[in-house]
């Protein structure tokens, strides 16, 4: 039987009622459904600090189930964190601190975005194993400087999502047991009750997976959650998922156990009804004194941060070095080495010669990676096609900590895992697979971009010129989808120079993930004389001339076509310019000199890229033209589809002529 009401929990659910009820929109019924789950975690098991929520070895919490964030405002305002009740009160409305779905780096103590359901999953993964690379990395005996759980709280939605399979299937393969996963079984989702569409055995799932599973926890049991979470924390060998039963908007009399309870506000009527189920007499967002004093997490968290600078002062003393890097990494700075390895890494380009980026992306790698331990790269079972792997990368294994994740065929889980080893801190992830596929990863880049983390992901195969893989294989429209997304940074290099460059921006930057468009086929030398300084600003003139009357725009593999064409024009008698752009998003954020120096508002402009036309018209305008591709591909050699879709040096002087 349920135990009885408590006013630790009553007041988690009043919060919860209340705001929503307040805001005529939320979700109320999955923090009333979890409240014992979250007072037993935060009060007696969850290592924070309210007072500095990014201390380095505190516990990560994630809200998987993040539909359910009045749950998480409720307890970072409760144990002291700097969310108040004002703020409680303007939960869903306009620039508050408490959005509808938690949003990292908007709240204090939220440790990642959540709403699309599975992702914080998968994250809390990424946590997880960050914490075991950097564990491995700087403990030493009697100095251990990191060691923490990564709890996450999911829920059915969580499990139906596809990506909890991926992730959590890698998750046991790893054998991560600081990974503690709690599932509020509540069987409901928005349409109804579960058991129509979600008929899985879920322990046999995880056991399946080499999880272990604590199984039949009654969810509004205190004692029986602190047992589970005990046990939990004794295996250190394989993630753990606790499986508590609950009913969903526990507390509302009439509402509890129905979907009714998922995602609107119980109504006035029933709000009074749970006030007087629950015994909480008090007003809309009053909470009595000695609520707040039991549920007060500030000095708890000050014990166990003092108690970590202990550790770190001693470790310090012991290691000066390991603690300097310690440091420099959770604050995500750059090495003191960095720009020498910048300068090795683009003199390295500049001699490559004629070969396919991809190669030009390894060789980057290779040039940097040494003076950055923080890299972990990874590839979706597509390591010896993406050339992700290193000289000095070692593979991640249950048994063994190193820099380099064999994902498996997993791009949508890679993708998120990496987006939380970057939330850990600590850690720069880059990501690989075919750019095709970036489709499978494409929601976990948009929270990347929505989080504005530093992630580079490496998309390989770019274009029509992969051949004979065909149109399955073949991107068309997505270079210019991912363009789309806010805050992405896109590089579609045309030779080594500027795949390097591409590299070193991508790890420079530290306001959102970094996109490697790359070629398969090997690609001619065309940067030799542009700067690097210059190269960096996204777009530039790579060949001019006198009073040009054509600007022949182009990214990647077509800068060494619009470049032949620009020979051709001339011995016509026409003077074209060449403008390199392969970063767009970079070349937008010049000032506007810049930008109309480059593209001269009064020139007729050509852009010419193997993918959709569409996206190109900003640049030449309506009275411009775009050589794209509107179709899908071919099954066929490259050049063979070169030719075929009109990328030839012949169209494209025919294509300039008809502008003049």
């Amino acid at each position: 039987m349920p135990t009885p009401f408590t006013p630790l929990t009553s007041v988690i659910r009043a919060l919860a009622m209340d705001a929503v009820q307040q805001a005529n929109s939320g979700h109320p019924g999955m923090p009333m459904g979890m409240a014992e789950i979250a007072e037993v975690l935060w009060r007696r098991h969850l290592r924070h600090n309210p007072a500095d929520p990014g201390w380095p070895d505190r516990d990560r919490f994630v809200l998987s189930n993040g539909h359910g964030s009045m749950l998480l405002y409720a307890l970072l305002h409760l144990t002291g964190y700097d969310v108040s009740l004002d703020d409680l009160k303007k939960f869903r409305q306009f620039r508050s601190r408490t959005p509808g779905h938690p949003e990292v780096g908007h709240t204090a103590g939220v440790e990642t975005t959540t709403g699309p359901l599975g992702q914080g999953l998968a994250n809390a993964v990424g946590m997880a194993i960050a914490e075991r690379l950097l564990a491995a990395e700087f403990n030493r005996p009697e100095h251990e400087i990191v060691n923490h759980c990564t709890y996450v709280f999911v829920g059915d939605g969580c499990l139906m999502e596809g990506i909890s399979h991926e992730a959590c299937s890698l998750a046991g393969t790893l054998g991560l047991g600081k990974l503690i996963a709690i599932y509020d079984d509540n069987g409901i989702s928005i349409d109804g009750h579960v058991e129509g569409w979600f008929t899985d055995d879920t322990r046999k799932r995880f056991e399946a997976y080499g999880w272990r599973v604590i199984a039949g926890v009654d969810g509004h049991d205190a004692p029986a959650i602190d047992q589970a979470l005990l046990a939990a924390r004794t295996d250190g060998k394989r993630p753990t998922l606790v499986c508590c039963r609950t009913q969903i908007g526990f507390g509302a009399p009439n509402k509890v156990n129905s979907h009714d309870a998922h995602g609107a506000p119980l109504g006035t009527a029933e709000v009074a009804a749970t006030r007087a189920h629950i015994g909480w007499p008090h007003a809309p967002f009053e909470i009595p004194v000695e609520v707040y004093a039991q549920w007060d997490g500030r000095v708890r968290g000050s014990f166990f941060e003092g108690n970590w600078q202990k550790r770190f002062a001693a470790y310090a003393a012991a290691f000066p070095e390991l603690a300097a890097e310690f440091t420099r990494r959770m604050q995500g700075e750059l090495p003191a080495g960095w720009q020498d390895a910048v300068a090795g890494c683009l003199a390295d380009a500049a001699g490559a010669g004629n070969i396919a980026t991809r190669k030009a992306s390894q060789n980057a790698i290779a040039a940097l990676a040494p003076q950055l331990p923080e890299l972990v790269g990874g590839s979706a079972d597509l390591t010896g096609s993406n050339l992700s792997w290193w000289p000095g990368a070692q593979a991640i294994s249950r048994e063994t900590a190193g820099n380099y994740i064999y994902y498996g065929v997993r791009e949508f889980a890679m993708t998120a895992i990496a987006n939380g080893l970057a939330l850990h801190g600590g850690l720069t992830p880059f990501t690989a697979t075919f750019l095709v596929f970036s489709d499978y990863a494409r929601n976990a880049i948009r929270m990347a971009a929505l989080m504005r983390l530093r992630q580079i992901m490496v998309y390989t195969h770019d274009s029509i010129g992969l051949g004979e893989d065909g149109p399955t294989h073949q991107p068309i429209e997505h270079l210019a989808c991912l363009r789309l997304i806010p805050n992405v940074d896109l590089w579609r290099p045309a030779d080594a120079s500027e795949t390097a460059i591409a590299w070193v921006a991508g790890i420079e930057r530290r306001d959102g993930p970094t996109i490697l468009a790359l070629s398969r086929q090997n690609l001619p030398v065309v940067s030799t004389a542009a700067a690097a300084s210059t190269i960096r600003r996204g777009g530039y003139v790579l060949a001019d001339c006198a009073a040009p009357r054509a600007v022949l725009i182009a990214t990647g593999s077509e800068v060494h076509l619009a470049l032949a064409a620009q020979r051709e024009l001339l011995a016509d008698g026409i003077a074209a310019r060449v403008v390199s752009m392969p970063c767009a998003e970079a070349f937008d954020r010049q000032d506007p000199g810049y930008r109309n120096s480059v593209l001269p508002p009064a020139v007729p402009r050509l852009a010419i890229e193997a993918g959709v036309s569409n996206y190109w018209y900003k640049y030449v305008g309506l009275d411009g033209a775009v050589l794209g591709i509107d179709r899908f591909g071919e099954s066929a050699p490259a050049d063979q589809l070169f030719d075929c879709f009109g990328f030839t040096v012949a169209n494209v002087v025919r294509m300039v002529k008809s502008l003049l």
